[in-house]
């Protein structure tokens, strides 16, 4: 299953890459490392494409991006993942205020596979996990800084369900 899930991975990175070079919204790969409640280490490689302002209510747009995301968990035990996930931004301020330095407050839910069920004393029940995260990002011309709140966990479809709570920094840049 694994093995599955980074050709799919691979496959959508070819695809990014794709709508880069046709001069599609900009593809940003992301860095974050972080921690989760109980000391397990966390790391995350992502991909992610801006999709266009969807709405404007009041002035204030709300955009996003699709995030395609590896990501390695290490405590006692060793669980490998990939995740997709749509996210919304919204702005904290009107753009002209702080010229090039825009921050943005972010949430969204996807879904995840990840390799093993357990890690350390958690019972994850499921290979199937759902993704949620709020975080706060301060977009600097091509590059964007960022904390994430993230939990993962299986929405009760299986029993237990343990859930993963992790608090993440990283750095994002366009190419």
């Amino acid at each position: 299953m694994l093995k599955k899930a980074f050709i799919f991975f691979y496959l959508f990175f070819c695809l990014f890459l794709s709508h880069a070079q046709a001069g599609e919204k900009s593809i940003f790969l992301s860095v974050d490392a972080g921690k989760s409640i109980d000391d397990i280490n966390v790391q995350r490689f992502g991909l992610q494409k801006e999709f266009t302002e969807w709405l404007k209510k009041k002035g204030v747009p709300l955009s996003g991006y699709f995030e395609l995301s590896l990501n390695h968990w290490k405590g006692a035990d060793e669980i490998f993942g990939v995740a997709f996930s749509p996210v919304f931004m919204v702005p904290l301020c009107a753009k002209s205020k702080y010229g090039r330095y825009m921050p943005y407050i972010e949430a969204g839910v996807g879904v995840s596979l990840i390799s093993d069920k357990i890690i350390d004393n958690r019972n994850m029940s499921s290979y199937f996990q759902f993704e949620n995260r709020i975080g706060l990002k301060i977009k600097i011309d091509r590059f964007d800084f960022h904390i994430r709140y993230m939990h993962y966990s299986n929405a009760f479809l299986a029993q237990p369900n343990d859930g993963i709570d992790i608090l993440l920094a990283g750095i994002a840049f366009a190419f």
